[in-house]
């Protein structure tokens, strides 16, 4: 997904805004919300924010899901998680994301 593209058009949150809110430990849309004032206005975005939500790793297809498990198995590192699910392999723009995992393991 584009960078720029605007996810929230009542706030003007883009993409990367949503992502830096994960970095910071986002999880939820209330969390996106609280962060970003994304989902604040008319509300129809919630629904690209939940698919955002759900993604760690666009290259690899690595949910959060699949992050947070490799997590709880053991991964302590963004190599291994790497390993595991792909996360972080590719271009590596996902691995602050994969590192704020690890560091909150949520």
């Amino acid at each position: 997904m584009a960078g720029d593209k605007i996810i929230c058009h009542c706030k003007q949150v883009s993409y990367i805004d949503i992502r830096k809110a994960m970095i910071a430990g986002a999880r939820t849309v209330q969390e996106i919300k609280d962060i970003t004032g994304a989902a604040t206005g008319c509300g129809r975005c919630v629904g690209e924010i939940e698919k955002i939500l759900a993604s760690v790793c666009g290259c690899k297809g690595a949910s959060l899901e699949d992050v947070v498990n490799a997590v709880k198995n053991g991964a302590e590192t963004t190599e291994k998680i790497a390993e595991i699910t792909g996360a972080g392999s590719a271009c590596g723009r996902c691995k602050a994301l994969v590192q704020n995992v690890i560091d909150i393991k949520r």
